[in-house]
């Protein structure tokens, strides 16, 4: 079979049975009366994502994590319902297909999806992109926009007004992650205790709800080939829900750096790391709040927020690599990010 870009042979413990899977799909897809092969994508650090190729067409498959999971991630049944009704609404959600919730076609729920084709940028600058001398400037204004775009998106045209409950939706975020953290820490920090209090005590007024993405960072957008400014899709629906917007933001900034960040959190942003020319924190926010027209004076509110959460997220995933429930060693590296993370969110939480 032919070299796909971004795509790796199957991890051998993330294999199935592929001939059982073309079974189920024969017929329940256009061109699945034709031989498929299957391959994986390599990024990504939770939910597994696979290329399914019939030849002439291709899909995508999408499935949780192996191993035990936490209550609510990883959600196959969500992430299908949302981007089988947000297309209509929003160009950059793939349209879903066909769920599957019988564990014994490959080992979990899974759903599979359009395949959508560019540039997913991660810690390099891509080399498609060496031509455009403000490329880092259009992947940042894009990012921004499509943000501001969805929050805007009318939930209620298209069916998902019952998709989440936006009343407390922070205090439950708030809740959730720290019931999350003592289920996967493996070492108490009082850092995240003191960072628990805080946000407990600096609850900001809630904004009118919206569509949450949830998990919104560079390398969870799909950019054009040729055009670094150019939105193709964005991915990984699987926590979105109707809450605040500006908690997105608040994931958005956690996930970016900047040259003069320190090196703990360098380590953990979703993006090249160095003096590229990306647009700043303060201009990101600038342009969102410009865009959508929202009161940003609370955001560091959510940066911490969003700081918080990441502390949990790496914790549930070095768990998981600690149990022998993965044995990818991308996540060897987790652990000693935990304590520092939480450092971090904690610094956040003295600016105000």
């Amino acid at each position: 079979m032919p070299f796909i870009k971004d795509t790796i042979d199957v991890r051998p413990d993330e294999q199935f049975d592929e001939e059982k899977l073309a079974s189920y799909l024969r017929g329940k897809l256009e061109g699945s009366e034709h031989p498929l092969t299957v391959r994986q994508f390599g990024g990504g650090a939770a939910n597994l994502t696979y290329l399914l190729d019939y030849g002439d067409v291709q899909y995508v498959l999408r499935r949780p994590p192996l191993g035990p999971v936490a209550p609510s991630a990883h959600d196959m049944t969500r992430e299908f319902r949302v981007l089988s009704a947000l297309y209509q609404a929003f160009p950059y959600a793939p349209r879903a297909f066909v769920f599957c919730d019988d564990n014994s076609v490959i080992g979990s729920p899974f759903f599979v999806m359009e395949r959508r084709e560019g540039v997913v940028v991660r810690r390099s600058i891509p080399p498609e992109y060496a031509q455009f001398p403000d490329a880092t400037r259009r992947m940042s204004e894009a990012l921004v926009d499509a943000l501001a775009a969805l929050h805007a998106v009318d939930y209620h045209t298209i069916g998902l007004e019952n998709l989440g409950k936006p009343a407390g939706f922070i205090e439950r975020q708030i809740e959730g992650w720290y019931g999350r953290w003592h289920n996967a820490r493996t070492e108490m920090l009082m850092e995240m205790e003191t960072v628990y209090g805080w946000l407990r005590e600096n609850l900001p007024p809630p904004s009118a709800p919206t569509l949450v993405h949830n998990d919104y960072k560079l390398d969870n957008v799909m950019l054009a080939a040729d055009n670094p400014g150019q939105m193709i899709a964005i991915f990984d629906w699987d926590m979105c829900t109707l809450g605040e917007p500006l908690a997105d933001l608040g994931a958005l900034l956690t996930y970016w750096t900047e040259p003069t960040d320190p090196p703990y959190v360098q380590m953990t942003a979703m993006m090249p790391v160095g003096d590229y020319g990306f647009m700043t924190r303060d201009d990101m926010i600038q342009r969102y709040a410009e865009k959508s027209g929202r009161d940003v004076s609370h955001v560091n509110f959510y940066h911490v927020l969003g700081l918080y959460r990441l502390v949990v997220i790496c914790a549930q995933i070095y768990i998981r690599y600690q149990r022998g429930q993965t044995k990818d060693q991308r996540f060897e590296s987790f652990g000693p990010m935990i304590a520092l993370l939480a450092k971090a969110a904690q610094e956040l939480t003295e600016k105000g």
